[in-house]
């Protein structure tokens, strides 16, 4: 039997994209693309350090798009964090850990987001589960930005 602690929470979305789990596998392992479609809206990001495999880290940055809209987990505008690449299946499956600079407890723990591509007969079913979601973090936000994120990557990939 495994014991969660107490606050650990999972979150998830789901979509079906319409484009090959292929083209949605290449548009994950580009840090340029990755950067273009990740941010939710209302948001950008920078990357720092990007290395898609397993045991390969990144640093990246989101910054809310309209100065003191949102409060950022790092700084009032900006939300940083790194990880690393837990296991990359080519066209399968991508989990990363997620780690974010805060000085604020509510925000210091490990999250772990597993993204499953799955092809359907539309396409392909584009399934985010965030493991371990940071108490800090509202789940009517985080509902609102992931689904976000997978509405930019089917826009992005749905050309």
């Amino acid at each position: 039997m495994i014991i969660q602690p107490f606050n650990y929470r999972i979150d998830s979305a789901s979509r079906v994209i319409k484009a090959s789990s292929k083209d949605i596998y290449q548009s994950f392992i580009n840090p340029d693309t990755f950067a273009l479609w990740l941010p939710p809206q209302g948001m950008s990001a920078k990357i720092e350090t990007f290395n898609v495999c397993e045991g390969g880290v990144y640093k990246m940055s989101l910054t809310y798009k309209v100065a003191g809209s949102e409060k950022g987990k790092t700084s009032h505008d900006t939300d940083v964090f790194q990880g690393t690449f837990l296991k990359v299946v080519e066209d399968t499956k991508i989990v990363m850990s997620v780690v974010f600079d805060s000085e604020d407890p509510a925000f210091s723990s490990e999250m772990i987001q597993t993204w499953y591509l799955e092809t359907v007969s539309e396409g392909t079913r584009v399934t985010l589960i965030c493991e371990n979601v940071p108490k800090g973090i509202r789940k009517e936000d985080h509902d609102i930005g992931l689904n976000s994120t997978l509405e930019n990557l089917a826009r992005f990939v749905e050309r």
